[in-house]
């Protein structure tokens, strides 16, 4: 079973996330706002899929404030694998996407709130399949 994790601190996104990844993708997922948890898990065993949000209020990394961003550069700095990443934001503009993924590194976004569940799943899922 392919494990995912979930780095979202609104509770109702994060619930979303797990239900639509376990039920529709048969995903194992871990939800954490934790970047010590996302490195560790990354280190430690095959991740499918991190999926990011871009804005996290309590999240931080050696004493620093840290939002999806940096998790997603500091995960591409010291993985021995390619983990996909995808990242999500509330705040997607146009043109602030390419900016994202290039500051990122990430693989792809998806705006919030999610409203088509099938698009998430579906970007998701090829992702994984990429990086299988």
């Amino acid at each position: 079973m392919k494990h995912v994790i979930v780095v979202e601190d609104d509770a109702h996104n994060a619930v979303l996330f797990r239900k639509l990844l376990e039920k529709r993708a048969d995903c194992r997922v871990t939800v954490t706002e934790d970047p010590a948890v996302v490195f560790e898990l990354v280190r430690s065993e095959p991740i499918a899929l991190v999926v990011l949000d871009v804005s996290l209020r309590r999240s931080t990394w050696e004493g620093q404030p840290v939002g999806g961003v940096e998790i997603c550069q500091l995960i591409r700095a010291g993985a021995h694998v390619r983990v996909p990443v995808l990242l999500a934001t509330a705040h997607a503009m146009r043109g602030d996407a390419e900016t994202l993924l290039a500051e990122s590194g990430a693989d792809d976004y998806i705006a919030k709130p999610i409203v088509d569940h099938d698009h998430f799943i579906q970007l998701a899922l090829q992702l994984m399949e990429r990086a299988a």
